[in-house]
This record gives C-alpha cells, sequence and structure tokens, in this order.
C-alpha cells in the first residue's frame, strides 16, 4: 500500500522515475558515497542559506526559483507541496548540477525520499522529525535535514543520524533561542527556516545557526502571483549580502 501511494504520488508530480521495492530495501539504486555525502556537508558550510520554494501553480515554480538563483542563491530546495515538484528538481539538477545544489523537501516516507532521490535531489528535508526517513537516509550516506521544533526533538534527529536540525517552526526568541540551544548543545548543527527574512538572517547564521532557509519572505506569493520575478532576484541579492557577511560555518 505504501509504495502504490507513493507512486501515486509521484506520478501527480509529473516525474516518471520508477521507485522499486528492493531499491527501497536495499538502497542499491540510492546509495551515495561518504565524499558525496560530506561534500553536501561542505556545501552548506560554505554557503549557509537555502531557498526553499512552494508555489500553487507548476508554471510560476521555474521562473521562481530561476529568480533566485539569479539573485545568487546555490543551494535550493523544491517542496513536494508544489505542482510537478520532481519534474522541476530534476530540470534544475541536470541545469546547474555542480553549481547549484539541488535538494527537495515535504518529504514525509522513505518512498518520498527514494522518489526524490531518483529525480537528482542531492539532499532530503523533512517537515518533523520522522526517525524512518532519517534513518534510510543515514544508511546511504545521504544528507538528511529534519524539522523539529525542540531541543529534545533535535538531539533526536542528530542521535538518529541527522547531521543538520531545521528548526521549524519559528519559536519566540528567534536568533537568541538559537544562541542558547547552540550553546548548551554544541554538538547541534541548526537550520531556522521559519522566522528567518531578509534582514534578520545574518543574525541567525552570527548567533550560531549553522544555515538558515528562506521561504515566503524570500519567494513573496504577491510578487509571484503579479509576475514580478525581479522582486525575487531582488530579495535573493539582499539576503545573500547579509548571509555572506557572517562567513563559512565551521562543521562540527
Amino acid at each position: 500500500m505504501a509504495l502504490r501511494l507513493a507512486a501515486s504520488r509521484f506520478a501527480k508530480n509529473g516525474v516518471h522515475f520508477a521507485t522499486s521495492a528492493r531499491s527501497l530495501s536495499t538502497g542499491a539504486d540510492h546509495m551515495r558515497s561518504k565524499e558525496n555525502y560530506e561534500a553536501v556537508l561542505d556545501k552548506f558550510a560554505e554557503i549557509r542559506a537555502c531557498a526553499v520554494l512552494r508555489t500553487p501553480t507548476s508554471e510560476s515554480c521555474p521562473k521562481a526559483m530561476q529568480a533566485a538563483i539569479d539573485g545568487g542563491f546555490k543551494i535550493v530546495e523544491f517542496t513536494l507541496t508544489t505542482p510537478d515538484c520532481l519534474q522541476h528538481l530534476s530540470d534544475f539538477r541536470a541545469k546547474y548540477d555542480g553549481d547549484v545544489m539541488v535538494g527537495c523537501g515535504t518529504i514525509l516516507t522513505p518512498e518520498d525520499a527514494a522518489d526524490a532521490m531518483a529525480a537528482g535531489s542531492e539532499f532530503i528535508i523533512t517537515p518533523v522529525m520522522l526517525p524512518d526517513v532519517i534513518e534510510w537516509c543515514r544508511d546511504r550516506n545521504i544528507v538528511c535535514v529534519p524539522g523539529c521544533q525542540t531541543p529534545t526533538e533535535m538531539v533526536n534527529a542528530y542521535r538518529h543520524g541527522a547531521p543538520l536540525q531545521k528548526l521549524f517552526p519559528g519559536v519566540a526568541g528567534g536568533p537568541g533561542w538559537v544562541k542558547a540551544v547552540s550553546s548548551a548543545l554544541p554538538f547541534l548543527s541548526i537550520n531556522p527556516t521559519s522566522g528567518v527574512d531578509l534582514d534578520n538572517a545574518g543574525d541567525y547564521l552570527k548567533m550560531g545557526a549553522a544555515s538558515v532557509g528562506l521561504v515566503a519572505p524570500l519567494f513573496d506569493q504577491e510578487a509571484i502571483a503579479a509576475g514580478d520575478f525581479d522582486q525575487i532576484a531582488q530579495n535573493a541579492e539582499k539576503v545573500m549580502a547579509n548571509v555572506r557577511e557572517a562567513g563559512p560555518y565551521q562543521r562540527k
């Protein structure tokens, strides 16, 4: 049943990659090298910001993501809530392979993760802390960044094998919260993706965040609806200038 549901969801996303029961159980088709795993983490440490795109229409998706890349983003995430997400992911991976690192978010099951990897994803993002997805990725040298709301969830994600922990949704205290948790639990590498905007992204990084994700403040939905993709590019330029001021992250 799970495989049928995953296959149906994949088909809705407009990509015709096949995910077999054998590949899910053995990881034969999705195994990555340890060198690749480290390279993904090195890219996160160097760039420190990811453009996270959700759009209501398939047509606007590539235009909005292209604008973010034109504005300076070198790490991007397509989410499964976007129509034809995996086809767009595959297209951008082919276009920018080796330059822009492309990942997939809103992953809820190992089947989703396998589908995303088949489409060319270089990392996996989940909205909540899902041990089965984290462990599936860990066993295949795939970087998984799970959504966590509390320090306890972050520690549990780390123990299951997540090298980065996504802070989602945002918490009261903002950058100060990240500083407090990073000081108390220095082995964590926190990736806030809610409450981060064009002006405070650098503050999060300076207060101890490993990296940040930019969602609505970057991809202004009114601008997207109006076809004003120049505004998206300008947003990207502004936030990336703030991010660069923080410098690279020292991996733990």
